[in-house]
Order: C-alpha cells, then structure tokens, then sequence
C-alpha cells in the first residue's frame, strides 16, 4: 500500500465520522453530515510518518523549495514538523514554523516563531479545510511578517463551503494532498 493510501485507511480508522444528517459542527459554525479530527491522525506516529512523506512527496513534484513550512497553530503544527523531519532525513533540510492566532503578549511579541525572517520563501500549511479561514489567518500573519508565501498545502479539503477557492482568492497557488472525494 502506499503512503496516500495507507493515510486514507488510517484517518478512515481514527479521525472520520459520517452521519446521514448534518449533525457535526464545525469550527465554522456550520453542520455537516461528516467530520474529520485529523489530530489524531496528526499527532499520532504513524499519522506523522505518512503525512511528512506525502507533503514533502507534493513539494517536490511541485518542485517548491521555501525555506520554511507552517501554519495556523494547532492543525498545522505536526504537519509542519512531520515535513521539517522528513526533509532532514532525505537531505533537503527545511525549517518548520508556528503561526500563532494572535501575537504573543510578552518577549518579542512575535506571531510567529521558528527560523524564519522577512523575504523568506514559505508554504503555509493546514490540516483541514471548511471555509479556509484559518488558512487566511495563518496567510495574512505570514505576509505581515513579509514572508513570501509560494504556495498553500491542505492536507485534507472538505470541498464545502468554498474553502479553497477563499484562499485562491487571495492569490496563491492552493494544493491538497486529500480530498473528501477520497471518503467515498
């Protein structure tokens, strides 16, 4: 089996849930008759293996090189680490970064940490995407802080609710690795 394949089987087992009515709320505010939690894919070790494979796998098909990887925090943490790993192990080290929500109150009031400075090439990252708000937010801190954002990976799109083509809106390439057509 392999790596997409083994990923869909494995959020199939831990993170999916489906009802015959929209019974699920979502972080949006509206239902849906299925729902992934994909943090416990995410976070588990085999969920990270399989994703840091397949986002890093998407990057070079896409012949991306950035300088960093990351996200909205939560669901893009594991993501961006698993794929910051992965590279290192196949030599082509790239930083993982955290996008925080809000800019941290104390220190250097920074919203996003790790190795990264203004001009740097990055991917923003997000585990799942409804609206595409997160990966908005994550977006706009990313281009205050003038990174330079080459392109957005999801890792699962829920193709509801024009999350995608909110984020296409803005102006940068968007690819998934999953979609909800891989639930069927």
């Amino acid at each position: 089996m392999d790596h997409k394949a083994e990923l869909i089987a494995y959020i199939k087992e831990h993170s999916f849930q489906r009802s015959e009515t929209p019974v699920y709320k979502l972080s949006s505010g509206n239902l849906s008759t299925f729902y992934f939690n994909l943090k416990k894919t995410t976070y588990s070790p085999k969920g990270q293996y399989l994703v840091g494979n397949l986002v890093f796998d998407k990057m070079k098909e896409l012949r991306l090189r950035p300088r960093a990887i990351g996200g909205l925090t939560m669901g893009a943490d594991p993501i961006a680490t698993a794929t910051a790993y992965t590279s290192y192990i196949r030599n082509e080290p790239l930083e993982a970064m955290v996008i925080r929500k809000e800019p941290k109150g104390h220190g250097t009031m920074n919203q996003i940490e790790g190795n990264v400075e203004a001009g740097d090439d990055v991917i923003i990252i997000d585990d799942v995407v409804t609206t595409g708000g997160s990966t908005i937010k994550a977006v706009e801190a990313a281009k205050k802080a003038g990174l330079n954002i080459i392109a957005v990976i999801i890792l699962l799109d829920r193709g509801e609710f024009d999350g995608r083509q909110n984020i296409e809106r803005l102006g940068y390439p968007v690819y998934s690795i999953l979609t909800i057509k891989d639930f069927d």
